[in-house]
């Protein structure tokens, strides 16, 4: 009887250790399927990170193509500059021998000056074309002579060529949806231009399939971020850096 009971007993243990075991088992692999999920969702999350760095690089490297663009353009747009001042050091010299030529040269050149003010950044467009009307009706008028003109437009033109190598906040009348509005300006040479305005509008200048120039305000949060910190940055005379930027010459 001891013996058949002892049997009995072990019989049971056997089956409870299988229990546990099994048991076990099916925790281990509950286990493994949770982990593989996990591992499978942060495949995916991986796989996401890497499609949308892969898009803002080409977006990167699509604005740099178009600043590039810009930039070489604006610097032959500088380099003409720099040739006009040679001529007109060369004219000064030869002031007294041909005075009554100068001034034939002096309006042509005012009106290149006059058509590349015209085609670029609308920064104190008003004020630059201004400058030029004005002097070019002083010649017309015969109310200045030809040597205080062509030191008039050496000083217009070395104006340009400064506002070309300087970024700054400024304060100027913008047109915006047909409204003319005061607006904080960040210049950046004479290639990108971005506004806050007193009503908390941030945008930039935007260069338009025609080649012409119109304010308009960003709506998205990252956007206008970006230009927040320029501002920032520009107030704390940091002019120079790494800055992401919204690309107003991109389609």
């Amino acid at each position: 009887m001891s013996q058949r009971l002892k049997l009995i007993g072990a019989v049971l243990l056997l089956c409870a250790s299988s229990n546990i075991h099994a048991g076990s088992v099916d925790n281990l692999a509950d286990e493994l399927v949770r982990l593989r999920g996990e591992v499978e969702e942060l495949q995916s999350q991986l796989d996401l990170a890497k499609e949308d760095h892969r898009n803002r690089m080409q977006a990167l490297s699509s604005q740099y193509a178009d600043l590039g663009m810009e930039d070489r353009r604006q610097s032959v747009n500088l380099e003409k500059m720099q040739q006009t001042l040679l001529k007109f050091e060369q004219s000064k010299e030869s002031m007294t021998a041909n005075a009554d030529n100068l001034p034939p040269i002096i309006i042509e050149v005012i009106s290149q000056l006059y058509s590349y003010v015209e085609s670029s950044i609308p920064f104190k467009k008003e004020e630059r074309l201004a400058v030029l009307t004005k002097l070019r009706s002083d010649i017309d008028s015969q109310l200045i002579d030809p040597k205080r003109a062509a030191n008039r437009l050496w000083a217009f033109v070395e104006d340009e060529v400064r506002l070309s190598k300087e970024n700054g906040i400024y304060r100027q009348t913008i047109e915006l949806n047909g409204e003319k509005m005061l607006a904080d300006i960040a210049k950046l040479g004479t290639v990108l231009l971005y506004f806050q305005t007193n009503d908390r509008q941030v945008g930039m200048a935007k260069k338009t399939p025609a080649g012409d120039w119109q304010f308009v305000v960003v709506e998205d949060t990252q956007s206008k971020e970006q230009i927040a910190i320029l501002f920032d940055s520009l107030k704390k005379q940091i002019r120079q850096g790494y800055f992401e930027l919204p690309n107003p010459l991109g389609s």
